[in-house]
């Protein structure tokens, strides 16, 4: 495997971050320039998540059928022709439409790369390599908030879109030059679409898999309450300046990261049984504190701040741990798992950054609550797995 793989396939997967962090600062300018009610733009962020939990169906099942280099490259493709739709949007329900199609697209950046992760590696050799991952990918929402805040104030959100063009054309002109295929044609699915599609059906009765893709979509979903929800609480609630979000947001973003590079050592160290146990404990502990301040008023921002950022950073040790648990009894199948995995993963995301838009309330209080429950229910699943 040549050392810049892992580089190259967190750049591909970086096409989700980007797309889902770098316009969060513009959602009080999208709202205003389409004339639409606050909160409103939040359906734009449910309906990316919705493309991509429908998107990763497909694009795994191709993905075992015809390898991973031609779903990738198509896949890029449309997300890329669809973010120009995105930036020539003039309507809120337009906007929605073609950012759901460029999640359809963009799903094969997130869905493939962790099945040739599987291809490559599996145990502790994956969770190194998705560590490796973490990192590249890690740095785009630590980029992308603030690099869409300047361009927000140089050129207003159509070029948040236009940069999306811009990244997505040059993801698929790297994919086509440089990205190996690690399915060869002699382990390829032969058999056909809709028995390729029952393979889901197999894969999800695998306890294993259900518990740890449990964990991972509920962490996923009080994450995304967060991310659908700090726009409206730090900028509005506490008037924050979008290029200081950006900043704010990269601060939690690094500690995600600093997470998943400690990840590899801590599992040395305690094991895949200990290390995302401790982290869904750490990460109910931060919420409680969150919604104590969020309830009571206490600390003001960094009352919400400082727990926000320490239950995403642990998460770090939980996403990594949650896919390579998942995928780890599916060697055959792993473009179907990995399709599996992510489309629970980003349907949660949606429902979370939906509900949060819809129970806005102009406090921080939905989004904490959110992030409790999400929390909850992924301590529950880490529970329920299998020892």
């Amino acid at each position: 495997m040549p050392a810049w793989l892992p580089l190259l396939l967190g750049f591909l997967t970086a096409v989700g971050p980007i797309s889902t962090d770098m316009y969060l600062p513009a959602f009080p300018a999208i709202e205003a320039e389409l004339g639409t009610a606050r909160g409103s733009v939040e359906i734009t962020l449910a309906a990316w998540f919705v493309g991509l939990a429908i998107g990763q169906l497909v694009q795994g099942t191709l993905a075992d059928r015809l390898g991973r280099r031609r779903p990738l490259l198509i896949g890029t493709a449309i997300y890329t022709i669809a973010s120009a739709g995105c930036a020539m949007a003039t309507d809120m329900p337009t906007l929605a439409f073609w950012r759901c199609v460029a999640a359809f697209g963009g799903a094969a950046s997130a869905v493939i790369p962790r099945a040739m992760v599987r291809d490559l590696a599996d145990g502790l050799g994956a969770a190194r390599l998705m560590s490796k991952l973490m990192l590249v990918m890690g740095a785009a929402p630590i980029l992308a908030p603030s690099l869409g805040g300047l361009l927000l104030g140089a050129g207003g959100w159509r070029t948040i879109f236009w940069f999306g063009v811009a990244y997505g054309g040059l993801s698929c002109l790297l994919a086509w030059r440089l990205l190996p295929e690690t399915l060869p044609p002699e382990f390829r699915a032969r058999r056909s679409f809709v028995a390729l599609l029952a393979d889901f059906i197999q894969i999800a009765r695998e306890r294993s898999f259900i518990t740890h893709s449990l964990m991972g979509a509920a962490a996923m979903f009080s994450v995304f309450a967060f991310i659908g929800g700090a726009p409206g609480v730090y900028i509005e609630q506490f008037g924050v300046n979008p290029t200081y979000f950006g900043l704010l947001f990269a601060i939690s973003a690094t500690g995600f990261i600093a997470a998943s590079q400690l990840n590899p050592f801590l599992l040395n160290r305690f094991g895949a049984e200990r290390v995302p146990a401790y982290a869904l404990r750490a990460s109910a502990v931060a919420v409680a504190v969150l919604v104590t301040a969020a309830v009571s008023g206490i600390g003001g921002l960094l009352g919400i701040f400082i727990p926000a950022a320490v239950a995403i950073a642990v998460m770090g040790l939980v996403f990594p741990n949650a896919a390579v648990g998942a995928l780890s009894r599916h060697p055959a199948r792993a473009g179907s798992a990995s399709a599996l995995l992510g489309t629970l993963q980003f349907s949660c995301a949606a429902l979370g950054s939906a509900l949060v838009g819809a129970l806005a309330d102009g406090t921080p209080r939905p989004m904490a609550l959110l992030m409790v429950a999400g929390t909850a229910v992924a301590l529950a699943a880490e529970r329920l797995r299998p020892r």
